[in-house]
């Protein structure tokens, strides 16, 4: 299958996705048991990699700009500016492409493979709505929630760092306040909120489109986390160009 007929099956899809719910009250029980899932579970992995990249980051900053013309508040400068433009949207996106991407293929997969799907199509029930949708929504609400805590511990972690005497906590702290541009977080966030929609919306695809047995479950699940990953890149690219150029 060429990528015309991928892009097309995957347009057909979202059409049915993206409309009024049939029953509300059911949407929102969905809605919330996604919210659980895909966001408050990906807490703990966010929280982790935040501190440990943003301790990394000051620490290779100091060790490789030992120059007496750089400033010395420079650690904290470049830990606040890669977590703010990247970091927190761009790297996290990429690891809830692996943890997320591949829980809702699988999971959307083994029921088409089980003919689960096919019976709610049988019922009159738009599965493509009752199964995606909620998880799309659920993304997009907690998104921003997980990027604003890998900016605070990211931050937290170079923190760490500092005040374990590489260098001051106030030379630090000052880095973290200089030339800051307040819309370098607004930029964050609207990246977070596109590269939420692909991660579902691409795994889902995957799933929803798994035939065979049990080894389609796999390799859809696999083929979700590579091309969502993929599509993250690229979607970064052109919002970066967008956005900042």
């Amino acid at each position: 299958m060429n990528i015309f007929e991928h892009v097309g099956r995957y347009s057909i899809l979202m059409r049915r996705t993206l409309t009024k719910p049939d029953k509300w009250k059911i949407f929102f029980r969905q809605y919330r048991l996604e919210l659980e899932k895909l966001g408050v579970d990906s807490i703990g992995i966010v929280a982790i990699i935040s501190v440990f990249i943003g301790a990394v980051i000051v620490t290779q900053t100091i060790l490789n700009t030992e120059n007496p013309i750089l400033p010395k508040y420079t650690p904290g400068l470049v830990d606040r500016d890669t977590i703010l433009l990247e970091f927190s949207s761009s790297i996290i996106a990429l690891i809830l492409s692996g943890k997320i991407g591949s829980s809702i293929a699988s999971e959307i997969g083994t029921m088409r493979i089980t003919e689960q799907i096919d019976a709610l199509d049988m019922m009159g029930v738009n599965s493509a709505n009752y199964l995606i949708l909620p998880k799309i929504a659920a993304m997009v609400t907690m998104i921003p929630c997980l990027v604003t805590i890998s900016m605070f511990v990211g931050v937290g972690g170079g923190y760490l760092v500092a005040i374990g005497g590489l260098i001051s906590a106030n030379q630090y702290t000052l880095g973290i306040q200089y030339a800051f541009v307040p819309f370098y977080v607004v930029y964050s966030y609207v990246k977070s909120f596109f590269f939420a929609f692909i991660i579902v919306s691409v795994a889902s695809y995957y799933g929803y489109y798994a035939y065979g047995g049990t080894l389609e479950v796999g390799k859809a699940s696999t083929n979700a986390v590579v091309k969502s990953c993929a599509v993250v890149l690229f979607a970064n690219v052109i919002l970066t160009q967008l956005m900042l150029v």
